[in-house]
């Protein structure tokens, strides 16, 4: 949802916007497939509600990098935490 007028607002902004909107979406049907697993009493639809929800995950890496590559900060961020052991322990060192 945008906060701000869309006309005011940069190219890299909206497209940044497009991808976190996008990276919300998949993490959303990830946690949709993964609990509909959960519950499920068939085991062939399991295997397939299994199976997409890796599929979201899939494209969540894929924005995530996106992201990545395209805010500075962002990057530092993933960079850090990506790579931490302890990540509350990193987190309280700072």
């Amino acid at each position: 949802m945008l906060q701000e007028d869309s006309t005011k607002l940069s190219d890299k902004v909206q497209d940044l916007r497009r991808a976190i909107d996008s990276l919300r979406e998949e993490l959303e049907a990830v946690d949709h497939y993964e609990q509909r697993a959960e519950v499920c009493k068939d085991g062939e639809l399991k295997k397939i509600l299994l199976h997409n929800s890796n599929e979201e995950k899939e494209h969540a890496a894929m924005l995530s990098a996106w992201i990545k590559k395209h805010d500075p900060n962002f990057k530092k961020e993933f960079d850090e935490y990506m790579n931490a052991g302890d990540i509350v322990g990193k987190e309280e060192r700072h």
